[in-house]
């Protein structure tokens, strides 16, 4: 059965949702400032990628010699440049990657000073927890459902096994919140109402 786990020590478990309001009341600029700039860098880099493919499928078919030759025919004297036009595209690229780097940093830092004045914004949000019934009918009582060790909880682990094993000996290192070994379960903590 979907959301059901399997019976543990006399107890079926099933998740349940609940709803939980949380308030974004700050962004951290230097935070915001990162992240946009990785992303419009990418964003960059994707625009003159497609520029580039798309003028090159431009001059495969010909294109801008029918172009110039349709003007000539009307007295216009034109050439394309297309090593110019790239330059353009790039400086042009570059320039609004760092103002739509610069507008984001500074839109955190305006609704920064806004959310000092008004509280921030309010979010509803589902959090999901296992609840426990007792084989003789007893009430539910909610578990919290166990959270996933972060990389940088499991890495500093791992290195440090990797080199005591190269010493060829074991230190005790102590589980960081929620690690738990490949082979137990998880640990849960039970939340009485």
């Amino acid at each position: 059965m979907l959301g059901t786990l399997p019976l543990e020590q006399g107890r079926a478990t099933r998740m349940a949702v609940r709803r939980v309001r949380r308030i974004i009341r700050r962004f951290d600029p230097w935070t915001v400032l990162k992240v946009s700039l990785i992303f419009n860098a990418i964003g960059t880099m994707v625009f003159i990628l497609g520029f580039w493919v798309l003028w090159s499928l431009i001059l495969q078919r010909g294109i801008p010699e029918l172009l110039v030759s349709q003007l000539d025919g009307v007295n216009i004297d034109f050439e394309f440049q297309g090593d110019v036009y790239f330059r353009i595209v790039v400086f042009i690229s570059i320039v609004a990657g760092a103002g739509l780097t610069a507008a984001m940093t500074l839109g955190a830092i305006v609704y920064n000073l806004i959310a000092d004045l008004v509280g921030g914004i309010e979010v509803t949000v589902l959090e999901e927890t296992y609840q426990t019934r007792a084989a003789a009918g007893a009430t539910e009582v909610p578990v919290r459902k166990p959270r996933r060790p972060l990389l940088s909880q499991i890495l500093p682990q791992q290195w440090a096994a990797n080199a005591t094993e190269r010493r060829t000996t074991e230190p005790d290192l102590p589980d960081g919140p929620g690690v738990a070994e490949p082979d137990e379960p998880a640990p849960r903590r039970v939340v009485s109402r």
